[in-house]
């Protein structure tokens, strides 16, 4: 038996996962209830129900019994997209929104099949116009924009 479709042995297993996680968690830290008198694990542990069975139905979709070889699983955009989230949220405060954001789009960048230099600086300045007009100028969130002066 071979895997034919890796994005949905993979999918699959990370729906388990997370509906598994949230069923046990539920279950251990709330009282469940029953379905007239709803408890405040009810809801999750329902969810996460539904979401361990979603990922067992594609999980089970993944396999064949002939199919081509699987291709290896590519990590580097895995770990590049985190590492640029865990950066994000390292330099918000000493450096601002402007620089942070730009870490986190080419660092994001970097973990796709092509990178282009251009086009990933007109993302970043879109992305940096949309951000300091919705989050600082809309929401009026205390984001620092550049890095703090120190004297």
């Amino acid at each position: 038996m071979r895997i034919k479709s890796p994005k949905d042995f993979w999918a699959g297993l990370m729906f388990i996962g997370f509906g598994v996680f949230f069923m046990v968690w539920a279950m251990i830290n709330y009282q469940m209830g029953t379905a007239v008198r709803m408890g405040p694990a009810y809801f999750p542990t329902m969810l996460g129900g539904l979401l361990a069975f979603l990922g067992l139905v594609i999980f089970a979709g993944s396999f064949a019994l002939r199919g081509p070889k699987v291709p290896t699983f590519n990590f580097r955009p895995l770990i590049l997209i985190s590492a640029a989230c865990v950066a994000y949220g390292y330099l918000m405060k000493p450096l601002g929104l402007v620089l942070a954001t730009a870490a986190l789009v080419f660092i994001s960048a970097l973990g796709g099949h092509e990178f282009k230099w251009k086009e990933v600086t007109i993302l970043y300045v879109l992305l940096i116009i949309f951000s300091v007009l919705v989050f600082v100028k809309g929401l009026t969130l205390p984001f620092p924009l550049w890095p703090a002066a120190y004297s």
